[in-house]
């Protein structure tokens, strides 16, 4: 029997770069699925249930035409009010951040679905504090909740500082000496510890690497499998190689310490129902590429890399899930 499938995203801030729009169309297309229904947190229809009350959600339900508009949003309109028993599969494509009570909820409401990634772990693996599980594929690294370990740690070599659960290279700071660093702005320590007495937050530090001008490596993985990388440079007066703070993206291979690094890091993410997920690693100062970070939520990049290496990559990954759900399927039953 065809499965029904309930994509979860958010498309206020989408444009035609996004992965969903070639993502859904190719899981529409898959041999195991009958309808793909597509449900945005944009919709006023569906802001009770997304703040946390009870609600019904409404959907469009996408054909093979299905792409992003610029105008006349396919998603801006939702005709189909749904069965929140319905679904056989729920892909979460919502982009962080996502609260701790919502994933649970999640979890809760779809908890007769197989989802995509597990809403329960995400909070967990997401956060940067969760890369102290692999510290040996890692820069040296230490877990940040008191300006004393932040001044400690910064004495032994230049530092970066990564709030627990930051995204898109905000709020990540570079401390060198007396001078601290956001992308391109620079203040004194003094000032930040200034600033910090006022806002508190826990860090992840981490040694600054002076190779990282030679780039991220954003690996993407589905269901164990590499499927491809792409390699992020920062722009001329940056550091930071998100494409969101003006990074850009290239062509690029998976070394054999990478493969080491997923071979490592896979089991555990599978154990917490984390299917699809992105490693980053740069290059530390011996030459080597090390895990740099681990993402769970609304991975993109797939298209892009399928169109550099002309490869089927999108259907690969759809029939990765397939494989991960029918396995789960088997446990439970």
């Amino acid at each position: 029997m065809k499965k029904k499938v309930l994509i979860l995203t958010d498309h206020s801030n989408h444009s035609k770069e996004n992965s969903l729009y070639d993502l859904s169309v190719k899981m529409l297309e898959n041999c195991n699925v009958e309808t793909v229904d597509i449900v945005s947190r944009t919709n006023k229809e569906n802001e009770a249930f997304f703040s946390g009350n009870a609600g019904s959600l409404w959907a469009t339900r996408i054909d093979h035409t299905f792409a992003y508009q610029n105008e006349s949003h396919p998603l801006s309109d939702p005709s189909l009010s749904i069965n929140l028993k319905g679904y056989d599969l729920v892909w979460l494509r919502l982009p962080p951040p996502l609260g701790k009570d919502f994933l649970d909820r999640i979890a809760f409401v779809f908890k007769d679905a197989v989802i995509i990634n597990n809403p329960k772990s995400i909070h967990l693996t997401g956060s940067k504090k969760f890369l102290m599980n692999f510290s040996s594929f890692c820069p040296p690294m230490r877990i940040c909740k008191s300006i004393d370990n932040i001044d400690e740690f910064r004495k032994e070599f230049p530092i970066v500082l990564k709030p627990f659960h930051a995204y898109g290279g905000q709020g990540i700071l570079k401390i060198e000496n007396e001078l601290v660093s956001s992308g391109t702005t620079s203040y004194s320590f003094n000032e930040f510890v200034s600033n910090y007495q006022k806002n508190p937050i826990e860090y992840l530090g981490v040694k600054y690497l002076k190779n990282v001008r030679q780039g991220d490596k954003r690996i993407i993985v589905v269901n164990g499998q590499i499927l491809g990388a792409s390699l992020r440079l920062p722009a001329e007066n940056n550091w930071l190689c998100n494409v969101a703070m003006g990074g850009s993206s290239n062509m690029t291979e998976v070394d054999r310490q990478e493969e080491q690094i997923v071979k490592h890091v896979n089991p555990i993410l599978i154990d917490h129902g984390i299917v699809m997920y992105g490693i980053d690693t740069l290059v530390n100062d011996e030459g080597k590429r090390v895990l740099s970070e681990i993402n769970t939520t609304s991975i993109g990049g797939l298209p892009q890399i399928a169109a550099m290496r002309n490869e089927p990559i999108i259907e690969k990954a759809i029939d990765l899930i397939w494989d991960y759900y029918n396995v789960k399927i088997q446990e439970d039953e």
